[in-house]
């Protein structure tokens, strides 16, 4: 069993930074491909980035390419989400995922991830 704890959501103004972090448990971190989603209010879970084991795979949905950097450091299980300049349209509930992996690949649909975290709540004001 793996357990994924998401932190550092938060309030924001719009143009402002937030960084989201998923503290993992249970499992070897450095043999999963990782994600992060979003839910907003009436919503599918979409995806937002992902990376692979190894880290030198990542993929980001074009609404937040050059905006956000998903990263890890597998030393610390831990896996980040850093989010610059948001926008009122980034509020949502954001998920991180994880899926052991044997290929150093990216995984983009929800289907594919085998634990979630419960979430963490990012608001942008205008």
């Amino acid at each position: 069993q793996v357990q994924l704890v998401e932190s550092g959501g938060g309030l924001v103004q719009a143009g402002g930074s937030l960084r989201l972090s998923c503290a993992t448990s249970g499992r070897t971190f450095s043999n999963m491909a990782m994600g992060w989603f979003r839910q907003a209010p009436g919503k599918e879970r979409e995806f937002v980035a992902a990376i692979s084991w190894s880290g030198v795979i990542t993929s980001y949905a074009d609404s937040v390419k050059g905006r956000f950097t998903i990263s890890r450091d597998n030393a610390k299980n831990t896996l980040y989400l850093q989010m610059n300049s948001l926008k009122p349209e980034d509020t949502a509930v954001y998920y991180c995922a994880a899926k052991p992996s044997t290929w150093d690949v990216v995984l983009k649909t929800t289907r594919l991830y085998d634990y979630w975290g419960q979430g963490t709540q990012v608001t942008v004001s205008s």
